[in-house]
């Protein structure tokens, strides 16, 4: 979120990028009536244009957008490197579109319709999520390894190790909570910001990856380690 002024937290941003009038004006409104700040864009083009020129906290992107869908929006915005929420709206409700969204960047995946109080809540979920970020004054060493999370700078040996956006965000989680054991379950809803479970290997993905990045010896690894039956745990 943006830092407040005079000790007053501002109200959230959110950009609504939907191409039906009548769907964006009842996000709009109901988004307003909540008190956060909107703006709205009709083609994946114009959000863009507006992630440009100003921050936003969330997205709602319909994935049905003319021209550029809201897929290919999801990844030009993790592509520039912007790490706010996107949650993609679609009448689309296979699990496998649902794993696209997911694996581009998306944070949450809604289906139409839905009741607008359930999406109220998964943009607070979603805010409270990035909230709870560790300190961007932190830095992190285990091994070999150096993590500056303002920076969002990771280094192994003096070297600098390239990391997509969802794979430093697992990090950042599993920094926030080193020494716990998070379930696969925990990692999908507060990472990935799905609300039901799903049956996916997303996050055995993407931890093989980090391990890759972070472990001397990926296959038999010394921090980020599995706990069979429970999920994973950073000992760092």
């Amino acid at each position: 979120m943006k830092p407040a002024m005079d000790g007053v937290r501002p109200a959230p941003a959110v950009l609504v990028v939907e191409d039906e009038p009548h769907m964006q004006f009842l996000l709009t409104e109901n988004l307003e009536l909540e008190g956060y700040t909107v703006r709205s864009a009709e083609t994946g083009e114009a959000a863009l244009h507006e992630l440009s020129r100003r921050a936003f906290d969330v997205a709602l992107v319909d994935v049905m957008l003319p021209r550029m869908s809201g897929f290919e929006v999801c990844r030009e915005v993790r592509a520039r490197g912007l790490r706010l929420p996107l949650i993609m709206l679609t009448a689309r409700s296979e699990e496998s579109d649902r794993v696209i969204g997911l694996d581009l960047g998306a944070d949450d995946y809604v289906a139409k319709p839905f009741s607008v109080r359930e999406l109220l809540a998964r943009v607070r979920a979603q805010l409270r999520r990035t909230a709870v970020q560790p300190d961007s004054r932190e830095e992190f060493v285990f091994g070999d390894v150096r993590v500056h999370v303002g920076h969002r700078l990771v280094t192994r040996r003096g070297h600098r190790v390239e990391m997509p956006t969802r794979e430093f965000e697992l990090l950042q989680y599993l920094l926030a909570h080193r020494g716990e054991v998070v379930s696969r379950d925990q990692l999908l809803r507060d990472v990935w910001g799905y609300s039901q479970v799903v049956v996916t290997r997303t996050v055995d993905n993407f931890v093989a990856k980090l391990r890759l990045h972070l472990e001397p010896k990926p296959h038999d690894p010394r921090y980020l380690i599995t706990v069979h039956g429970s999920g994973y745990q950073l000992v760092a």
